[in-house]
């Protein structure tokens, strides 16, 4: 299993200078191999009998000239331009595997990054050592057990990272404690309402920072293009953005690790992200919340612990269906929190409704892939009982 740990660098001025010459070399390497594998595709095309290009075949090209072209490669570690056309490659095999579009180039205060691999660098308590340059300190020690794989050294807004890959095959997390199946549906006014009744607010950190966010945009806005003054109140901003998504980033990863934790199985909604985002009264709120995130972390966390993510269709009504007797509300519109059932006269907690509908479409897609409803996890784990804070009588049925 890999996992990847992100920690603050802490170089001199000296160490980040080096950092931002590696990432730049990583960064001129790719796009002179993005151009050279275009103008060699094309070319293979009308000549069948050139080969096509490839990441291996570029490497050796690029090491074959950089002595007398690009002398100043030799300054910094040979990782840099070597892992950044392996990226390439791994880039091309993703476009042509329909996984992504096609590559782009990399440009000039955006893509501040280059790689290392296992054999190039060393980690002792709270430093790295880099070739070339030494050992770095760090603000935190590796908290991963394992094999390290890889690491990625990155700057935003004016701090240096280094993203490090370790194989924690040994070190898998505990398995879930199996409190049961839990729906989690996911809204604006709550991040996430789960089956038990429990609602988690998130922290919406771009709306409680919006007016500090409008106030440097307005003042990087007035500043001379060019002028220290820019650069200055552009990394103001740029760090301001750096703390939304930090502190958007620990509420989810939090909220993710108690579900992932607690339950084994997770019923969760296909949300239309994109739909949402190209409306204009939600769009901003919509991105705050970071809803794909969430179910991206859930999946993960819930696999490392053996549970499983089980993901409603989109069109499932789960906010329309009565989670007592199935009556299924035609003209309930998104304004209405509340409602009461037509057919049984139970009253419901809109949200709550739909997390329960979401755990009992969890349970019968798992009993019907497991052979029935005494097969599978059912029949291999014990359910424990929900803790006493997240019990709730939102499950109770009116006659």
């Amino acid at each position: 299993m890999l996992v990847a740990h992100r920690i603050r660098l802490d170089p001199n001025n000296v160490q980040a200078t080096y950092f931002s010459r590696a990432a730049g070399v990583a960064r001129f390497a790719y796009n002179w191999a993005l151009d050279a594998w275009t103008k060699q595709y094309a070319a293979c095309k009308s000549d069948p009998a050139l080969p096509k290009p490839s990441e291996a075949a570029l490497r050796r090209q690029l090491n074959a000239i950089k002595r007398e072209q690009f002398p100043w490669m030799l300054e910094v570690t040979k990782n840099a331009p070597q892992m950044a056309i392996m990226q390439l490659g791994r880039a091309f095999e993703n476009f042509f595997a329909r996984r992504a579009g096609f590559p782009a180039f990399r440009r000039k205060g955006r893509d501040n990054r280059f790689s290392l691999s296992n054999d190039q660098y060393r980690m002792q308590d709270k430093r790295i050592r880099v070739p070339k340059l030494g050992w770095v300190r760090m603000c935190e020690a590796l908290r991963f057990a394992g094999r390290i794989v890889s690491a990625s050294i990155s700057r935003v807004a004016g701090h240096w990272y280094a993203s490090i890959t370790v194989d924690t095959l040994e070190h898998c997390p505990p398995p879930a404690e199996n409190h049961g199946a839990v729906g989690v549906d996911l809204g604006i006014t709550a991040l996430a309402t789960l089956s038990t009744g429990e609602k988690v607010t998130g922290p919406k950190a771009l709306r409680s920072l919006l007016d500090r966010v409008r106030r440097l945009s307005r003042n990087l806005s007035r500043k001379v293009k060019g002028s220290r003054n820019r650069a200055k109140a552009r990394m103001k901003l740029a760090r301001l953005h750096e703390r939304i998504a930090n502190i958007r980033r620990d509420s989810l990863h939090q909220l993710s690790t108690s579900i992932a934790r607690c339950f084994h199985t997770i019923g969760i909604e296909d949300l239309n992200v994109k739909g949402m985002m190209a409306n204009s009264r939600l769009a901003r709120a919509s991105a705050d919340m970071g809803f794909y995130e969430l179910r991206r972390q859930l999946e993960y966390k819930s696999a490392w612990r053996g549970g499983q993510v089980v993901v409603a269709d989109r069109w499932f009504a789960s906010s329309r269906l009565c989670s007592c007797c199935g009556y299924k509300h035609e003209a309930l519109d998104l304004g209405t929190r509340q409602w009461t059932c037509p057919g049984c006269k139970t009253q419901h907690d809109r949200d709550i409704n739909a997390a329960i509908n979401l755990e009992n479409m969890a349970v019968s897609s798992t009993a019907s892939a497991c052979g029935g409803e005494g097969a599978g996890l059912e029949r291999e784990h014990k359910v424990k009982p929900a803790p006493v804070k997240q019990e709730s009588n939102g499950k109770a049925c009116s006659a």
